[in-house]
């Protein structure tokens, strides 16, 4: 069985496909483009008006929060198993998989972390700089270029932040993501959502700042439906950021704390970050 099938969406046609099984939405308008290294930095200039080189200190603090909350939940889910070993020494010296590892800073602090750290990344530039000045292993490779059976469950930690949405073959990335796993192995993903203020209350504007290069729309809703389906559990899920300035509905008249508490509690946000466990059995 297809994992995916699309339909027009009832509201935004013109836009949208919608995926019968997990609502996973198809961006009708997207392009292909090239991501070389012009790609790369100019796109982290206009986002963030510094270069990627100059927010490495933020870069690594949060590759050291992502870390930290990988080995808080893996504690915890080993305790609710009987387990006591500590999380840190079960992934120690295990593989983790980055995907679109960009310079290499969160491949760096894995790496020191004791992960057997692999990186795919497709500007030569920050392969480059991963190889020569990290000494990683990162290679200059599309993910759809490495067949499933290539790493079949290798990895105890892939991981992707903002990437999944660029790649057009929605059933090859998965796939894959699902056979590189190791059962009892860990997703750890970030992506734009389309349950957060922008597309919930403010369409047009989401239309109209929509990036030309995002093929597919997720949310923690279709995330959930797709994980399971493919045999993973969400174990943690929160937006990255409160945007609710933006927010033109009732969420937006709501005090600032009490806006956070309903975005954390339900994933509501621009932007999120989920952890998902596959299944042993």
């Amino acid at each position: 069985m297809n994992l995916f099938d699309f339909i027009p969406h009832r509201t935004f046609p013109e836009f949208y496909e919608i995926c019968r099984h997990t609502g996973v939405l198809r961006y009708l308008p997207a392009k292909h483009r090239e991501y070389g290294d012009s790609y790369f930095m100019e796109e982290y200039m206009s986002q963030y008006k510094k270069s990627y080189y100059e927010d490495e200190p933020n870069l690594r603090a949060m590759a050291k929060r992502r870390l930290s909350n990988l080995a808080k939940l893996v504690r915890q889910i080993d305790e609710a198993n009987g387990d006591s070993k500590d999380s840190n020494s079960l992934l120690q010296n295990n593989s983790l998989l980055e995907i679109g590892s960009a310079a290499g800073f969160f491949l760096d602090e894995a790496k020191s972390l004791g992960y057997k750290s692999k990186g795919l990344e497709l500007s030569p530039k920050e392969v480059e700089y991963s190889k020569t000045k990290l000494g990683l292993d990162v290679e200059r490779l599309s993910v759809l270029s490495v067949a499933e059976r290539e790493w079949k469950e290798s990895f105890s930690v892939i991981a992707a932040f903002f990437v999944i949405e660029h790649i057009d073959d929605i059933e090859g990335i998965w796939k894959r993501l699902q056979a590189w796993t190791r059962p009892g192995g860990y997703l750890y993903l970030a992506v734009p959502s389309s349950f957060g203020p922008s597309f919930q209350t403010n369409p047009k504007e989401w239309f109209r700042t929509h990036p030309s290069d995002h093929f597919f729309d997720y949310s923690v809703h279709s995330l959930k439906k797709l994980l399971s389906i493919l045999g993973f559990d969400v174990n943690y899920v929160r937006p990255m950021s409160y945007h609710s300035y933006r927010d033109l509905g009732l969420r937006g008249k709501l005090p600032e704390w009490l806006y956070r508490l309903y975005a954390n509690q339900f994933a509501y946000g621009d932007t999120i970050e989920l952890i998902a466990r596959k299944r042993t059995h």
